[in-house]
Order: structure tokens, then C-alpha cells, then sequence
């Protein structure tokens, strides 16, 4: 429970009736995990209807500037909106709780789905299978460009930001950090200059669902107690999760070496987690290019396997991650087993991904709290959004090339620098498959769960038919 409860007790009861104990905060939690499939985008929606609409914990104006807060941060959004909200309501453990029983599900189905594919994944079936979830996997991708756009992009300036982060990252390799960080300056002082696109800014619009004020949830407009900057606490809590964070990388430095794959997997890792802005979809655009082209844990289609596992399974879309350091290990694995060096590293993949995500929301949600009415800070963190737009429209496009041509290279020439395909690399059978998983996602508007199984089961029939579908 909360500090001063008691003096909260009768605008709980005006507001949204009483506030929640900790055992119906878990099962909550536990059922929004199970729940949270399709990416970001799906998993943000779930969490609103059921926090927002149907348990009127928060109202749609907290619960977006919470969102847009997570949006600044590195690493996974919704994961870490989890942790926030559940912080809002039952303080520490009540985000620690929130933010792993929204990992845990997927964390288990991930790894049991990367032990089956290290096993079996050069078996004739099981490459069919992935080679339709690829296609499903690039009109999902898609879909969450236009979901999150039609949401963020309500005024030509929002539209222009999304559309120079694009061209900044796709032709010109910009670094993405450089990216978000121009976009929050200019949110802000376009902000605090009372640009009319940012004027009475609060975020993107509402998530989905009728309109829930503050003023009639559990939480209402004020800020709980312990919701209040502390400084002590502040620096007691960041100091612990830095050091469960950290920990592990050091202490393998110092006994492996630098040189070691489990060593590279917690440097790799633990960077990704401070530099990679913008939520899932953007982080993958990161991880995917050092994953393939720099350490060679994987080859790009395998990547795209992993985001079809990530797809599929509950819990965050990042959790990809975990398979990239499964198959990194299990390729190196030194001294040991390859099954158990992979195993090993797909949970230090884990660790070293989430566990700052708790350091960042812990840390720094008493003082955004507090910031809940500053119009520039506000303006500031949806600039972002409308950015990261423009980034997964890139990692889009990256998944495409990928998805539909066998080749694809790097140009660097004239001040670009982006990959292109080789046309006459095209697979006419990926083209057709994702073009009618296009049809699917944006003309009948298909449940997720089901592309993909159809879009596996289309796999395995072309397999049978003769059709290469490596």
C-alpha cells in the first residue's frame, strides 16, 4: 500500500472505488502478460483497456504521459510502462512485480522455442514454417507503422519530424540516439515557444476505448506519496538495480575475458539497453545490424525468425534479444555444451536487457511524475514519438528487403549510406506470401495469432510442393 493512504481514502471513493490490494494487483498483472501478444503496439492496447477502462486505475492523460515518458527511454515501452503503473499503484514491489510477470511468460516460451530451433532448425518443415512467419512478421511491422502514426501524427509538424527521422536514419545510417535526442530539443523548446502543434500537448491521442479522466480513477489527478521525489531513495534504489545490472558483465570480464562470447553478450546487451530509444520495434533495427554484421551471431533471416517467436509468444517483443544470445552461445560455446551455453546465454541476454529497464522507471518516474503538467516536457517527449515513427518505418523496410529479396547489400557513395537489393535476387514466392499478408492485416483486419498461423501453415504447404522456402 501506499504512504498516506488513509488521507486518500475518501478521493479513492469518489474517484474509482477502492484501492486495489496487492493480490488483486497480481493477478491483474499476470493477466495482462498472458494477454500481451503482437508486438508494442497490441501489448499497449491491452494494458489500456484493462487498467485504463475496465479497472479505472488511471486515467487516459496519466497513462499517456506515463507512455510517452517510457517512449523516451531505452529499451521496451510497454514492459516498462508496466513497471511504472504497477510502481503508481503498490510502490517498489509493486513495479518490480508488474515488470517481471509481464517478462516471465515470454521469457519461458522463448527459450523453449530457441532450444527447438538450435535442434531442428535446418530440418526441411521447420524452415517452411519460418519462411511464412517472415512474411507475416514484415505486414505486422507495417501495421504498427500506421497504428502508431495515425495515433501520433496529427499535425504537419509531428508528420515532418517522423519523416526527417526517417530519411536521416535510412539514407544517411544517422545514429539513433542522434535522432531522438534532436527530436526532444526541438519538442521542447517548440514547446515552451507555445508552438501551436504542441500547444496544450499531453501526448498522442488516446490509446483506443472512451475517454477515462484522471478525475474518476483510483489514482485521480493527485500524486501519491511515495510518488514524490525522495533523494535518499533515489540514490539508494539506483545504486542496488545499477549493481544488479552491472554485476554479471564484470564479473565475467574478470573471468572469461574480453574475448569471450558470454562476455560480448553482456557488453553488447548492457550497451543496447542504455543507447536503444524508441521501444521495440526501433531497438530491433539496432540489435539486428550488430547481431548479423558485427558479431555474426545470426544471419538476417534467422532474425527474422526470432521476431516471428517474439510474435507469437506473450510478453515483449524484445525478447528476441533472448534469442540472438541463445544462438550466439550456442554457436561459441567454449568449454561447454552448446545447449547449455545456450541456455545460459539467452538468460544473460535477459538479465542484462530488463534489468535496467527497472533502474531507468524506478529512478526517474518520482520526478516525471511530478512533471505531469509541463508543457514542454510533454511537447518534448511526443516530438520523440512522432521520431520513432520514422524509425520503424525504417526497420520496416529493413525486414522487407530481408523478407522478399535473397540479396541484399550496402551502398556507400554520394553521402548515403543505406542497404538496397538486388532485383534479380527477388523471390516471387515471399512476394506473393507477403503482399496477401498485407491483404490480410490491412483489408480484413486479421487477429495476429491467426496470420501467423496461416501464414506458417502456407509455409509448410509450399514445402510440399516442391518451392524453395530457404
Amino acid at each position: 500500500m501506499i504512504d498516506g493512504e488513509s488521507e486518500k481514502r475518501a478521493d479513492i471513493a469518489a474517484n474509482g472505488g477502492p484501492w486495489p490490494g496487492f493480490g488483486e494487483a497480481l493477478a491483474v498483472w499476470a493477466r495482462v502478460a498472458l494477454l500481451s501478444f503482437g508486438g508494442p503496439a497490441g501489448q499497449i492496447a491491452v494494458m489500456h483497456r484493462i487498467l485504463v477502462e475496465e479497472k479505472r486505475w488511471l486515467g487516459d492523460q496519466r497513462f499517456l504521459h506515463a507512455l510517452n515518458f517510457c517512449m523516451l527511454l531505452p529499451g521496451p515501452e510497454a514492459q516498462q510502462l508496466t513497471v511504472y503503473i504497477g510502481w503508481l499503484m503498490h510502490r517498489t514491489a509493486g513495479g518490480i512485480v508488474a515488470g517481471l510477470l509481464f517478462v516471465l511468460p515470454g521469457m519461458i516460451t522463448i527459450m523453449i522455442l530457441s532450444i527447438v530451433y538450435a535442434l531442428y532448425g535446418d530440418v526441411g518443415f521447420v524452415t517452411a514454417i519460418f519462411f511464412g512467419l517472415k512474411a507475416a512478421v514484415l505486414a505486422i511491422v507495417l501495421q504498427a507503422v500506421v497504428r502508431i502514426g495515425t495515433r501520433v501524427l496529427k499535425s504537419p509538424t509531428k508528420l515532418s519530424i517522423a519523416a526527417v527521422s526517417f530519411i536521416a536514419i535510412f539514407l544517411f545510417d544517422a545514429p539513433f540516439p542522434a535522432i531522438i535526442l534532436a527530436a526532444g530539443l526541438f519538442g521542447f523548446f517548440a514547446g515552451r515557444a507555445g508552438m501551436q502543434a504542441f500547444s496544450g500537448e499531453q501526448g498522442p491521442s488516446r490509446v483506443g476505448g472512451a475517454h477515462v479522466a484522471d478525475t474518476d480513477t483510483v489514482l485521480g489527478q493527485g500524486i501519491p506519496d511515495h510518488a514524490r521525489p525522495d533523494m535518499a531513495w533515489s540514490i539508494k534504489i539506483g545504486c542496488v538495480l545499477a549493481v544488479l545490472w552491472l554485476a554479471p558483465t564484470f564479473v565475467l570480464m574478470a573471468a572469461l575475458g574480453v574475448d569471450d562470447v558470454f562476455t560480448d553478450i553482456a557488453i553488447f546487451f548492457s550497451q543496447m539497453a542504455v543507447v536503444t530509444f524508441g521501444g521495440a520495434y526501433a531497438v530491433l533495427a539496432y540489435v539486428a545490424q550488430a547481431a548479423v554484421e558485427t558479431h555474426g551471431w545470426l544471419q538476417p533471416g534467422e532474425m527474422l525468425d526470432g521476431l516471428g517467436m517474439a510474435e507469437t509468444t506473450p510478453g515483449p517483443l524484445i525478447m528476441v534479444t533472448q534469442f540472438v544470445g541463445f544462438m550466439g552461445a550456442f554457436r561459441d560455446p567454449g568449454a561447454l555444451s552448446p545447449m547449455l551455453a545456450g541456455i545460459l546465454g539467452g538468460l544473460l541476454t535477459t538479465w542484462v536487457t530488463f534489468a535496467p529497464c527497472f533502474l531507468w522507471i524506478l529512478l526517474g518516474a518520482p520526478h516525471v511524475e511530478k512533471l505531469r503538467g509541463n508543457r514542454a516536457l510533454s511537447a518534448a517527449l511526443s516530438a520523440i514519438t512522432a521520431a520513432v515513427v520514422g524509425v520503424v518505418l525504417n526497420l520496416a523496410l529493413w525486414f522487407a528487403m530481408h523478407v522478399v529479396f535473397r540479396d541484399v547489400i550496402t551502398f556507400a557513395g554520394w553521402g548515403l549510406d543505406m542497404s538496397i537489393p538486388r532485383l534479380p535476387s527477388l523471390d516471387p514466392a515471399a512476394l506473393i506470401l507477403s503482399a496477401a499478408a498485407l491483404v490480410a492485416v490491412f483489408r480484413f483486419n486479421i487477429n495476429v495469432i491467426v496470420l501467423l498461423a496461416l501464414a506458417a501453415a502456407v509455409g509448410l504447404i509450399l514445402y510440399a510442393t516442391g518451392i524453395d522456402v530457404r
